[in-house]
């Protein structure tokens, strides 16, 4: 099937996303548990990168370059890979699917996705509904399969030769796990895993950017993104978070997912308060039904404490003070983790040099915005423990081809 017609049946899922995306943000927040209008944005993602696949269907190019030898070319063809295998995680149960398939499938690939075992609802709606697209086009459905299962089923995936490119979402150790098992029979993996974010504000910023964009990007997800700040180096306070039902048009934060992330949320704020931080907002389960916890605030730790450099996949923030400019850049580069990281600054000067070589070693790079969130345009991963995956925009669809010389 010719490129332009794989991106007529990807604007096609597109339109039947935008269609049901109300029902399909309502499921990922009753099954995950962020806040409705999350859940939307979240579908609203998958839509977005299905328009951008489209335009990108047209214009999948290699260059045609001169050859040394008398009338000859050289061309660089680009192909599918073949079957890309999709593994995602819990917090993001539509989006991240959504950046790779509709890559995958302008790139004349072939599916097989493996949701996160607790989000298994949403990953059959959405099947479902590309499934339809595609049998609409007299094309087998089975192109984007589905399975659901656990840490077996994962395992399988990554072991399979038949899986010529295995996209893993998820935790750094996880990750690692995977990354060996592809590597073992020289297959090809793309990893999007933790993150250590940190928010860098300068005495010359502007708090009305700055207090609203920690806010959000601490608690955003009750903490569970991958580009969560969990260091803010500065003097915030929090304001007064909604806390309630997500489905609740007011609440702004949610329950986390399960009962074992309230277990991980209290046993990092037990080690904070034993590695010599003061828990200054939070630190408690709410006493109320659902997995809800505390947004909180820890000051006085040093910034190579080891909980500081611990992901915790919960609402945990840890404000750290400064001096210089090249301390705090330091500070922001010595977690194992790359993913995103933020400054607020006026100084010109130094967001040059945060976006220069001796700045920030994260894959995301931002300049008075927060952490959290992404632009499909752009590639989006990180570096390091990151495991150095790129999905979604810029040329990162090279990652589900294979280039013939």
């Amino acid at each position: 099937v010719p490129a332009p017609k794989r991106g007529e049946i990807v604007r096609q899922i597109g339109d039947a996303l935008r269609q049901k995306i109300k029902l399909l943000g309502s499921l990922v927040s009753l099954e995950m548990g962020k806040i409705f209008v999350e859940g939307v944005g979240e579908v609203q993602e998958y839509v977005d990168v299905c328009d951008y696949a489209v335009g990108l269907s047209r214009m999948i190019g290699g260059p045609v370059l001169p050859s040394e030898r008398p009338r000859h070319v050289l061309i660089e063809q680009w192909n599918p890979v073949g079957l890309v295998g999709i593994i995602t995680a819990f917090n993001f149960p539509v989006a991240v699917y959504g950046w790779n398939s509709a890559i995958a499938m302008i790139c004349g690939n072939v599916c097989l996705w493996k949701g996160a075992p607790t989000t298994s609802l949403i990953s059959i709606a959405v099947t479902k509904i590309i499934a339809k697209v595609l049998e609409d086009n007299g094309m087998p459905g089975a192109i984007c399969s589905l399975v659901c299962g656990g840490a077996d089923i994962g395992r399988a995936m990554a072991k399979d030769e038949r899986t010529d490119l295995l996209s893993f979402t998820g935790s750094t150790k996880v990750g690692k796990q995977v990354a060996l098992m592809v590597q073992e029979r020289f297959g090809r993996s793309l990893l999007e895993l933790g993150g250590n974010n940190a928010i860098i504000v300068f005495d010359d910023a502007d708090l009305n950017l700055v207090i609203p964009s920690a806010l959000f990007a601490a608690v955003g997800t009750a903490g569970q993104r991958c580009t969560t700040a969990r260091r803010l180096v500065s003097k915030c306070a929090y304001a007064q978070v909604r806390i309630g039902d997500p489905w609740d048009s007011d609440t702004l934060y949610g329950p986390l997912h399960t009962k074992e992330a309230v277990k991980m949320y209290l046993d990092a704020v037990e080690q904070a308060k034993q590695q010599g931080g003061s828990v200054v907002y939070g630190g408690k389960v709410i006493n109320r039904p659902g997995n809800y916890v505390e947004p909180t605030i820890v000051t006085g730790l040093p910034h190579n404490a080891p909980i500081v450099h611990t992901e915790t996949f919960a609402p945990v923030l840890y404000v750290l003070k400064f001096k210089e400019e090249e301390e705090v850049f330091a500070w922001n580069n010595e977690v194992k983790q790359g993913l995103s990281s933020s400054i607020f600054t006026k100084d010109l000067g130094r967001i040059f040099r945060w976006l220069g070589p001796k700045g920030s070693d994260c894959g995301i790079v931002n300049v008075n915005i927060p952490t959290s969130g992404a632009e499909i345009g752009g590639a989006f991963g990180g570096e390091k423990h990151t495991g150095g995956g790129r999905e979604s925009g810029s040329d990162s669809w090279k990652l589900y081809m294979r280039r013939s010389t």
